[in-house]
C-alpha cells in the first residue's frame, strides 16, 4: 500500500568494527573566483581557479587510540587531484611507497595521518587532512533513533565540520530528511535529502558554506553507500564582505572491500599502528634544489628561495639551509669567520666555539657549537657542514637557550637524514 512507507519506522544506524573494511571512491569538481592578495607591485585582483580530484581508497578502523581520538587504517588507490589559480597549475598526489597510511581524528576535527611505510611530505598530509573521516561524517549525518518518511534531523557539528572543512561552526545548521524508501540495484535504499548553510572559519579565513544534496543509505547492509553534494564556498572578508565564491559538486561511494590484503589484520601484523617521533616526521624533497630531509612536525619549512630553506618551529627555533656547489662549500674555519662578521654586525655577544665534531664520513658532516647573547635573547647556535664531491650544504640552527636541549634532538633527526640528490652546479 503507498502509505505504508510513510507509516513504517526505520532505523538508519551504521556501525564501525574493527573487521569490517570498505572501499571508498571519491570525486569532487570546483570552480569560481578568489581574491588574490596584493603582492609587491601587483594590486589585489579576482583570478578564476577551477579543480578536480578523484580518490579511491580500502578503509578499515582501528582500536581508538583514547576516548576522543579515532582512527582507522587506509591503502590509497588512487590519489589524482588537479588545481588551478589563473595561469598557475597545482597537482598533488601520494607517492606508492607511504600509500598505506593510519588516519587519526581528534575530537576537534584535526586529523593526522601518517605512514608505517616512511614519512609523508607536507602536500601528502595536505590531501587526506581534507579529506573525509567516514566513522565520524557517517554517524554524524544518521538520526539518533527511528525515523519515518518525512521526519528530519540535524547533522552534528563534528558532521559538519568533517563535511565543510571548518575549523569553527559560528552559525547555522545541516539538516536532513527521510524523503523516501526505494528500491536500487534490488536493495532497500533510505533516500535521505540534506540541505542548509553554516558560517565559520578555518585556514582559508572567514567562510560560508551551502549545501544541498542526496543521500542513500542501504537498509538492508545498514550502511550509508552514496552521497552527491552540491554546494557554494563563499570566501569572507574580516567585515563579512564576500572575496569570492566557489562552485562545486561531490560525490561518495562507498562499499564493503573484498581485497583488502593491505590493511588486513594479518597484513598489519609486527606494523607499529601508534604515532611515534620516527614514523610521524615529515619530509622535505625538492628536486630543483636538490635537497632532502625529514623533521620533526612540530617544524614547518618556511622559505625556499634560490638554493636557501628555512625551518621553523614555533617557539623560536630557526634552521638555515644553504646549498652550495663543492668548490663553493666553505671550510670550518671559514664558515666560522663568516658567522662571527654577521653577529659583529649584530653587536651580539659570541663565546668561542666548540671543538669540531665529525658526525658523518659518508657525506662528511662537521659539526660546532656556541652561545651567542643578543637584543632577541640567548641561544645556542648549532652549525653543521656536509660535503661531498656533489656539493655542500651548510646548516645554521639557532635554538633558545631554555629549549635547546630538547631542540637539538630535533636537529639531530634532521642532519641524520640530510642528502644531496644531484650534482650541485658552480654558480
Amino acid at each position: 500500500m503507498p502509505g505504508l512507507a510513510f507509516a513504517q519506522s526505520y532505523t538508519l544506524a551504521e556501525s564501525f568494527d574493527t573487521k569490517t573494511a570498505y572501499r571508498v571512491e571519491l570525486r569532487a569538481s570546483i570552480s569560481g573566483l578568489v581574491t588574490l592578495a596584493a603582492n609587491g607591485d601587483k594590486p589585489a585582483r579576482l583570478v578564476a581557479m577551477t579543480g578536480k580530484s578523484q580518490i579511491v581508497y580500502d578503509e578499515r578502523p582501528l582500536q581508538d587510540e583514547d576516548a576522543t581520538t579515532k582512527k582507522t587504517v587506509r591503502a590509497y588507490r588512487v590519489v589524482e587531484f588537479t588545481r588551478k589559480f589563473g595561469d598557475t597549475e597545482q597537482k598533488a598526489s601520494i607517492r606508492e611507497p607511504v600509500r598505506r597510511m593510519v588516519v587519526l581524528r581528534s575530537e576537534q576535527g584535526k586529523k593526522a595521518p601518517f605512514s608505517p611505510e616512511g614519512a609523508l611530505t607536507y602536500s601528502e598530509i595536505d590531501v587526506v587532512k581534507n579529506d573525509l573521516f567516514s566513522p565520524t561524517l557517517v554517524t554524524g549525518l544518521l538520526p539518533k533513533g527511528e525515523v519515518k518518511v518525512g521526519d528530519t534531523w540535524k547533522a552534528s557539528n563534528a558532521a559538519i565540520m568533517d563535511l565543510t572543512d571548518l575549523d569553527t561552526v559560528e552559525d547555522g545548521e545541516l539538516k536532513l530528511e527521510l524523503t523516501a524508501v526505494v528500491m536500487v540495484n534490488n536493495r532497500q535504499q533510505a533516500k535521505i535529502a540534506m540541505t542548509g548553510s553554516v558560517r565559520g572559519s578555518n585556514e582559508d579565513g572567514p567562510n560560508r558554506q551551502k549545501i544541498d544534496g542526496t543521500i542513500y543509505f542501504d537498509l538492508d547492509r545498514k550502511r550509508l553507500n552514496y552521497m552527491k553534494l552540491s554546494g557554494t564556498h563563499e570566501l569572507l572578508d574580516k567585515d563579512d564582505k564576500s572575496t569570492g565564491k566557489i562552485e562545486g559538486t561531490f560525490v561518495m561511494a562507498r562499499e564493503e572491500a573484498n581485497q583488502v590484503h593491505l590493511i588486513s589484520e594479518d597484513a598489519l601484523k609486527g606494523t607499529d599502528l601508534k604515532p611515534t617521533e620516527e614514523n610521524s616526521m615529515l619530509l622535505f624533497d625538492n628536486p630543483d634544489l636538490g635537497l632532502t630531509f625529514k623533521y620533526p612536525r612540530r617544524w614547518r619549512v618556511g622559505v625556499v628561495q634560490g638554493r636557501q630553506v628555512t625551518l621553523e618551529e614555533g617557539k623560536g627555533g630557526a634552521v638555515l639551509m644553504t646549498v652550495t656547489s663543492a668548490a663553493n662549500t666553505p671550510s670550518v674555519k671559514l664558515f666560522q669567520e663568516e658567522i662571527r662578521t654577521t653577529l659583529a654586525r649584530q653587536k651580539a655577544k659570541l663565546d668561542p666555539f666548540s671543538v669540531t665534531k665529525r658526525i658523518s664520513e659518508k657525506p662528511v658532516m662537521d659539526r660546532f657549537t656556541t652561545r651567542v647573547e643578543t637584543t632577541g635573547g640567548v641561544a645556542e647556535l648549532d652549525d653543521t657542514i656536509l660535503s661531498s664531491t656533489d656539493g655542500g650544504v651548510t646548516v645554521a640552527a639557532r635554538l633558545p637557550e631554555k629549549i635547546a636541549k630538547e631542540l637539538r634532538t630535533d636537529l639531530d633527526r634532521v642532519l641524520k637524514s640530510l642528502q644531496l640528490t644531484k650534482r650541485i652546479a658552480d654558480r
